[in-house]
């Protein structure tokens, strides 16, 4: 099925490559963005990292209930917003085991997640960089879910504020060294952003679609919205963006999938299918007229989805600047 169609088939899984995985998420997002949110949390950032860092054990051990829908997997990663700020949940070394206490505002696919990679410090103090990632069975005591998340959008797709009280995991399972959770992150949320963008760029498509369909039957002054010149132009400029961030995204992945360096053409690839994604919704609202404001239609869908899918400022700032380093480094060589 699609949750194990980026595992390998000796685990049960499909065994797509990277341009196959974004193409089926483009065309999940393009009926249900909150569907294609989940698929992409539990094969993004819950199955890769298994693969990626995972032990062989880990890998027999979940990977064919992951790869079967047995289990749904989650993401349990809280970035802290200062230095100085003690880190959300520690993890206390006890014999075999690691106890994991804190609260995690933001585990993506919780509660219905099953298995979750946590990332935990090793030291309670407010400067460690000593992080490690656990695979933690969610249906064990002391995993409490306290919140369920309120989105503008993505409604379908679960997420939870979780706290975790004297959670005990097994030093089995552990993804990768004791500090290796910053590395295991970083390398997770990079390799995830062809996914990311992918679902931004099949939300782009329905509102073009939906506006084009809409374009065609309504009509005013006698003809057809899609008669007139002005209407025709803004689906062109609309085809033509979808295009664009379709193409800049199947690059990443195709870079990905070669194992080349491809952290420029993420970058480009979730900025601007981001910004498609939120150009598209909008004006496809404005193409329906009033009725794009009302729940008969599904664009005011589409425009709450692609707010919800879009890059928060600060790093779409980060972004744009390492984007510029890298071209600034290119053109200095």
């Amino acid at each position: 099925g699609v949750l194990g169609c980026c595992i390998p088939e000796v685990w049960g899984g499909a065994g797509l490559d990277a341009v196959a995985y974004v193409l089926a998420l483009e065309e999940l997002a393009r009926v249900s963005a909150a569907t294609a949110a989940i698929v992409a949390t539990h094969a993004s950032l819950a199955a890769w990292p298994l693969l990626a860092f995972g032990s062989d054990e880990q890998r027999a051990r979940y990977l064919p209930a992951l790869a079967g829908g047995e289990r749904l997997g989650g993401w349990g990663f809280a970035e802290r917003a200062h230095p100085e700020e003690m880190p959300s949940i520690v993890a206390t070394p006890d014999a075999e085991q690691y106890v994991l206490d804190g609260r995690c505002a933001s585990v993506l696919n919780a509660p219905e997640a099953r298995l979750a990679i946590v990332f935990a410090a090793l030291e309670a103090k407010p400067d460690t960089d000593v992080l490690a990632a656990f695979l933690v069975e969610t249906d064990q005591p002391g995993w409490r879910v306290v919140r369920l998340e309120e989105r503008i959008g993505l409604h379908g797709a679960p997420g939870a504020e979780v706290v975790l009280t004297h959670v005990r995991v097994a030093r089995a399972n552990r993804l990768g060294g004791d500090t290796a959770g910053g590395a295991i992150a970083r390398q997770t949320l990079e390799a995830a952003g062809p996914g990311v963008a992918a679902q931004s760029v099949g939300v782009a498509g329905a509102a073009l679609a939906d506006a084009l369909a809409y374009a065609r039957e309504r009509r005013a002054f006698g003809h057809a919205l899609v008669e007139f010149q002005a209407t025709q132009w803004r689906l062109a400029d609309m085809a033509t963006a979808v295009e664009a961030a379709r193409l800049l995204t199947l690059e990443a992945a195709f870079l990905q999938d070669l194992r080349l360096p491809h952290s420029s053409e993420v970058a480009m690839a979730r900025l601007f299918a981001a910004e498609t994604a939120m150009s598209l919704a909008t004006q496809a609202v404005q193409v329906h007229g009033g009725y794009g404001y009302t729940r008969e239609f599904a664009v005011e869908r589409y425009f709450r989805d692609a707010a919800a899918l879009g890059v928060p400022a600060e790093l779409v700032e980060r972004e744009k600047h390492a984007i510029a380093e890298r071209l600034l480094r290119g053109a200095a060589s």
